[in-house]
């Protein structure tokens, strides 16, 4: 009794239709929809999530290192703790979305769910920094909304692609 796979049985189907089917050539799953264009949103989410944990990462060293590099003073910041503590925040934050990043480029569900929490956190911390250094938390929060947007809504055709 052989067993063929389901890519092995669609080119013995195509080869016996008289359909020419190139040499090492497999059948996508029936079952498994088309990626479309919009997997591109989905890298660019995954790009982005790379960058902006990188750039968390820096500014919170920066906090960590320098409390004078910053606009204002810890008293005139929307929630008042210490830049030790918004850096190590920054930090760690920083080093999660860079890693759920990287995974996305992989395909997998659960940097899906953890990149749109740590977008929605790191945009809501960018708001609470925003007095701080106003342009450089608008930007980060905008970037943040676009990668909740790629992931919530072009995430499935991720999984798709790598199939």
């Amino acid at each position: 009794m052989s067993h063929t796979t389901p890519d092995a049985a669609a080119s013995q189907q195509s080869a016996a239709k008289g359909e020419q089917v190139p040499a090492g050539a497999t059948s996508r799953r029936r079952d498994v929809p088309e990626p479309t264009g919009w997997v591109g949103w989905i890298i660019f989410a995954a790009t982005m999530m790379l960058m902006l944990g990188t750039f968390h990462a820096i500014a919170g060293l920066v906090a960590l290192f320098d409390d004078g590099y910053y606009l204002v003073s810890k008293n005139n910041l929307v929630v008042h703790v210490d830049y030790t503590a918004w850096g190590w925040t920054y930090l760690i934050g920083g080093i999660i979305m860079v890693a759920a990043g990287a995974a996305l480029f992989a395909g997998q569900m659960w940097a899906r769910i953890v990149g749109v929490l740590v977008a929605l956190v790191s945009s809501v911390v960018n708001l609470a920094f925003f007095s701080a250094y106003p342009w450089w938390s608008a930007i980060m929060i905008t970037i943040d909304v676009f990668v909740i947007w790629a992931l919530t809504v072009h995430g499935a055709e991720m999984k798709a692609e790598r199939e």
